[in-house]
């Protein structure tokens, strides 16, 4: 043999052999994440040909409700159909399971266990296989509370914005609503056309109705982030609820020639000083930015730290977006910061839990969406237990004297409409600064009964809703967040 026919020789050698790696990769190493892949379309049809496991809130007397479930066809290929008796208003919570797109938020998180495919099902999957029993996934059953999630998706309904509440005890998520919705059955049609018709009507909405604002999105909090810097400053020990701290009228910034204002260039009192307590009840921005300055950028952050801004590995259980308190602050950027302006951007999640560290003694819980899965015999597969996410946001006593701060914000003060009758109601409202041009994001927190706190809440609408640039956290938010822990309590 010549040396040129030596040579394609062993190229193609070569080749072969490259060629029975990589088969061997695929179908080995790799063979797992591509069966898995939410853009496999052979796995999702197998799927559609077992029964999927519904998702549901917990049951009381009247059983569990479901949110999502199949329903079975007389097609060939499609055996059944995956429903949404939920809905919109649950849409961002269990997402959908499409043929055409995948499956997105719960669908996806908890496929195992829905697809029947889990290795806590395997004994099932070995039973069914000598049996001859129709395979079926698991059942997910999470925290919410059907009250809570319906009064948060009315009072909503025409604005663009999110609601969580917490229980602040444990953690479970009794509401999570963002708005606007969208439809996920249309999702998860057998039509392939309606599908892809429906989705690109969705991606070219400009309100962006498939993004979670709860959990996805992050916000400028305005004066909701007083609640952190009053945590840092009495954390500090060098102030109380009844110390004296300057409110002029206007803040003059250092290394700047602009000034800090109140909100619509009100005073504070005697323009002079006023007690923390008072200060935070009317929402004093002046007061504020000064304090900022005396804590200083690190303090500030250390103290946001501790709720959880910055951390980038919490779940629910997908991803969500990073709360972040910025770096290096200028004094008068310290300043900005203390009111939540700036580069402070937070989820409604993280200022939901800020509200339950309050409430639950300065400890946070760790956030949890799924009480329980259940086998398709209904039998245990497991439970989620609370967790303290952080340990000591703030001590019992700085938690109590915030406490007995936010009560007055409530019975007197920015957030009077969020009183519940006969229900000792602790709040903070905001208005976030947004873009030029663009009216504020009106914001509120919270939690109730303030002696025996149940439920803890965080309400953001964007551009002020309808009130536009008239908008105010009191105005807005507030009655959002009343309606949602009234549902909670009952009320």
């Amino acid at each position: 043999m010549n040396a040129p026919l030596r040579k394609v020789a062993v190229a193609c050698l070569v080749l072969f052999g490259l060629l029975l790696v990589n088969v061997n990769y695929v179908q080995t190493v790799k063979a797992d994440d591509y069966r898995n892949d939410p853009r496999n379309a052979r796995a999702l049809l197998r799927t559609f040909a077992n029964e999927r496991g519904p998702i549901v809130l917990s049951g009381g007397a009247g059983g569990a409700t479901p949110l999502a479930v199949d329903k079975p066809t007389p097609q060939e290929r499609f055996k059944f159909l995956r429903t949404y008796p939920g809905g919109p208003p649950y849409a961002h919570v269990t997402g959908f399971s499409s043929f055409v797109y995948g499956t997105t938020s719960l669908e996806r998180a908890e496929n195992g266990v829905l697809s029947g495919e889990s290795d806590k099902l395997l004994v099932r999957r070995l039973s069914d296989y000598v049996t001859g029993r129709k395979p079926e996934g698991g059942r997910v059953v999470l925290t919410l509370q059907a009250a809570a999630q319906r009064a948060a998706f009315a009072a909503l309904q025409g604005k663009k914005g999110a609601v969580v509440a917490l229980d602040p005890r444990t953690g479970a998520v009794l509401a999570m609503v963002s708005t606007p919705s969208y439809d996920p059955a249309k999702l998860s049609s057998h039509n392939g056309e309606s599908i892809r018709a429906y989705y690109r009507q969705l991606q070219d909405d400009r309100d962006e109705p498939l993004l979670n604002r709860a959990v996805q999105q992050t916000y400028p909090p305005g004066s909701t982030w007083k609640v952190v810097t009053t945590a840092a400053a009495l954390s500090d020990g060098k102030v109380k609820p009844e110390s004296q701290v300057a409110s002029p009228r206007e803040l003059d910034l250092p290394q700047t020639d602009r000034n800090l204002k109140n909100f619509g260039g009100g005073s504070c009192g005697d323009n002079k000083t006023s007690t923390l307590s008072e200060a935070f009840r009317i929402s004093c921005n002046t007061a504020f930015g000064q304090l900022g300055i005396d804590l200083g950028g690190d303090a500030q952050r250390e103290q946001a730290e501790k709720f959880g801004i910055g951390d980038d590995s919490l779940r629910l259980p997908g991803r969500i977006a990073t709360s972040v308190f910025p770096t290096d602050l200028s004094p008068p950027q310290e300043a900005q910061s203390a009111i939540g302006q700036f580069d402070v951007r937070v989820t409604p999640l993280q200022m939901a839990l800020v509200a339950a560290g309050i409430a639950n003694d300065g400890d946070v819980m760790r956030p949890y969406l799924v009480r329980e899965l259940q086998a398709p015999d209904l039998s245990r597969l497991g439970t989620t237990d609370p967790e303290v996410y952080r340990d000591d946001a703030v001590s019992q006593e700085v938690a109590d004297q915030i406490t007995a701060m936010m009560e007055l914000v409530v019975a007197k003060g920015t957030a009077t409409s969020a009183q519940i009758p006969g229900v000792r109601v602790a709040g903070k409202t905001g208005t976030a600064q947004n873009a030029t041009g663009q009216a504020p994001h009106a914001w509120f927190v919270g939690f109730a009964p303030a002696d025996d706190p149940q439920v803890a809440v965080a309400v953001v609408v964007e551009d002020g809703g309808s009130a536009g640039s008239e908008a105010t956290g009191g105005r807005v938010a507030a009655p959002i967040g009343r309606d949602v822990m009234r549902a909670v309590l009952g009320q």
